[in-house]
């Protein structure tokens, strides 16, 4: 009997030292699991101040706005001035923006728009509309132009204009 009481002891024994052990690989496991979390967290720049601009609502970066569209009505069609005799350009035209207000003021002030477009797009030359870089061109003068409309009316902003359609012949 006494041999059985000196085996159940170290049976006893060894099941809390593994117990023990197991319990200390938890907290072990735990620790460095926290620990690389808040080391991540440091090393990305985080911080107390981060935390309670998102519980306000507010962040630093605005949220996406979706673009909006509007074409004008009716195509541009205007002669230009080639030395090979008469050339045309036709041209479709919508408008970008972020701002609902600003395409809705461009509707608004179309007929002023459209003139400003139209003597832009008749002052081209030929040659110039037929490379990549002279479309670009004159689409950023179309945009600064529609802009400058926008801005003498007291209206936001346009972000660009676009030539949906665009023939030169």
């Amino acid at each position: 009997m006494a041999e059985n009481n000196g085996e159940q002891a170290a049976e006893g024994g060894k099941k809390k030292g593994k117990l023990k052990l197991i319990i200390g690989l938890v907290v072990l496991l735990a620790l460095a699991i926290g620990l690389s979390v808040m080391g991540t967290l440091w090393f990305l720049g985080g911080s107390s101040d981060s935390g309670s601009e998102a519980e306000n609502g507010e962040s630093q970066e605005p949220a996406h706005q979706p673009s909006h569209y509007s074409s004008l009505e009716e195509p541009f069609i205007v002669s230009l001035s080639s030395g090979q005799g008469q050339r045309y350009m036709q041209v479709f035209v919508a408008l970008q923006s972020r701002d609902q207000s600003a395409l809705d003021a461009a509707k608004t002030h179309q007929p002023v728009i459209r003139s400003r477009l139209r003597t832009l797009f008749a002052n081209q030359a030929f040659d110039a509309m037929q490379t990549p870089d002279g479309v670009s061109q004159l689409l950023t003068e179309s945009t600064a132009a529609v802009n400058e409309v926008l801005k003498q009316e007291g209206a936001p902003a346009i972000d660009r204009v676009l030539f949906t359609n665009f023939v030169v012949q």
